[in-house]
């Protein structure tokens, strides 16, 4: 590709570099020149100008910008990403509907590093979206590349995002009543769950709130419907043998972990009862601030599975926002 300064006789079928200003408007970045734009820009006293020419084995930004994106997303409906139309070179890709957002990161890593000039922007792998929220930007950031190094681009990743949905429809929440513990504090802790779900396009299916202890809890437990179980305690779970792990167990349930290296959300629990996902959420989740419990909530209503890998690996990034309102603060002022 040319990209330079072209006396005004030499610029016709050129693409304009940088805006200029002429009678009457503005002639705008990434204009093909014509005659009349020509003209337009001799009677604003130019008599050269920069521009921008593709070689024989260039690709023009909009074509490349949407053949990278036809390429990352080659089933829109089964990867749950609507494709936009491409402008200035760039393509966006957004999210059809609510769930979190699953990557080939070594795949976009590759896609990036084959031509400075082709370019994808995304979320953070498993970033939750909603409805219509961008997840990806590809962008051309010059006139035009080569042919080659866009097919080398599309082959590094093709069908490397998606969104993976939200596939449970509901949860019960279980809280135990610990003494001291504020009703307006109880109170806060569902209307932050609920708007979690809610978040998620899911329903808060029903409440039920019993003393702390494990045999009150075991028998809540099992009476427990909906599709996934969430337990706030009033009391935070301090070992596995605690109240609330002890009492998953108690119902046939089954702890797969506790403890996560994600503060705050350090005090979580999940595993499964019936078949289905229970959590036992940390105090932090009382707060609708992001905790580690989001994390593991969304991944878990969007049918991941979780591994001891993958609860390992949220340590990094998972120094979060202090939430002021925690009993014990990292660092006491």
């Amino acid at each position: 590709m040319f990209f330079g300064e072209v006396a005004l006789e030499a610029a016709e079928g050129a693409i304009l570099a940088h805006s200029e200003a002429v009678p009457g408007g503005r002639l705008r970045k990434g204009l093909v020149l014509g005659g009349a734009e020509v003209t337009a820009l001799r009677a604003a006293g130019l008599d050269r100008v920069t521009v921008a020419r593709l070689g024989p084995g260039d690709v023009g930004e909009d074509q490349a910008a949407a053949r990278l994106a036809a390429a990352l997303v080659p089933d829109p409906a089964g990867q749950g990403v609507r494709v936009g139309e491409a402008f200035t070179g760039r393509v966006n890709l957004n999210a059809m509907g609510p769930g979190i957002v699953e990557m080939d990161a070594a795949a976009i890593h590759r896609l990036n590093l084959v031509h400075p000039a082709i370019t994808l922007a995304t979320l953070t792998p498993w970033h939750r979206v909603a409805t219509g929220m961008l997840l990806g930007t590809v962008k051309i950031i010059a006139y035009g590349v080569e042919e080659a190094a866009l097919v080398a681009a599309c082959a590094a990743a093709r069908a490397a995002i998606r969104v993976r949905p939200v596939v449970l429809r509901d949860a019960v929440l279980v809280m135990t009543k610990a003494p001291g513990l504020d009703a307006k504090v109880a109170a806060k802790g569902r209307r932050a769950v609920e708007a979690r779900l809610r978040a998620l396009g899911m329903r808060l299916a029903g409440v039920e709130s019993v003393p702390h202890e494990e045999a009150a809890l075991t028998a809540a437990l099992r009476r427990a419907g909906g599709e996934m179980v969430l337990i706030l305690t009033g009391s935070a779970t301090s070992d596995l043998q605690d109240t609330a792990p002890a009492a998953v167990r108690a119902a046939g349930g089954h702890v797969a972990r506790f403890g996560m290296p994600v503060d705050p959300g350090n005090l979580l629990f999940h595993g499964t009862m019936g078949g289905r996902p229970v959590i036992g959420l940390p105090g932090c989740a009382r707060s609708p601030a992001l905790n580690g419990a989001d994390w593991v909530l969304e991944r878990l209503a969007c049918g991941v599975s979780l591994t001891d890998a993958d609860i390992a690996a949220m340590g990094v990034g998972g120094l979060l926002k202090e939430i002021p309102l925690r009993p014990q603060l990292r660092e006491p002022e």
